[in-house]
């Protein structure tokens, strides 16, 4: 499966109403380390079972990446249940970010 691209209108839906944990990645395509990051997100994503993942491009979404107090890119938040479950702000492994996923499944 595909990341989901998140916005303003379809973020309720896809992640806080969503009976799976999501793997959030608030990203920009001007960020080195997000374009570093973005193709293990997505590997992440072909294989996610049990969860699901998207993505939030934060200049097209500052609203949300306000909300969630994004200060720093690229930032991964796994959400629970409506609710920030983790968080990791760099590049990180894809190990890593399988780890941080297990931790709210």
């Amino acid at each position: 499966m595909k990341a989901i691209e998140l916005t303003n209108e379809n973020f309720e839906k896809e992640v806080l109403a969503s009976d799976v944990p999501v793997l959030v990645d608030f990203w920009a395509e001007w960020c080195g380390p997000c374009r570093m990051l973005s193709p293990v997100v997505e590997q992440v994503a072909e294989g996610a079972q049990g969860f699901k993942v998207g993505k939030v491009n934060v200049d097209y979404e500052s609203d949300l990446a306000e909300k969630y107090g994004i200060s720093s890119i690229p930032c991964l938040i796994v959400f629970k249940g409506g609710k920030e479950a983790a968080r990791s702000v760099g590049v990180i492994p894809k190990d890593r970010i399988i780890q941080l996923v297990s931790q709210a499944v």
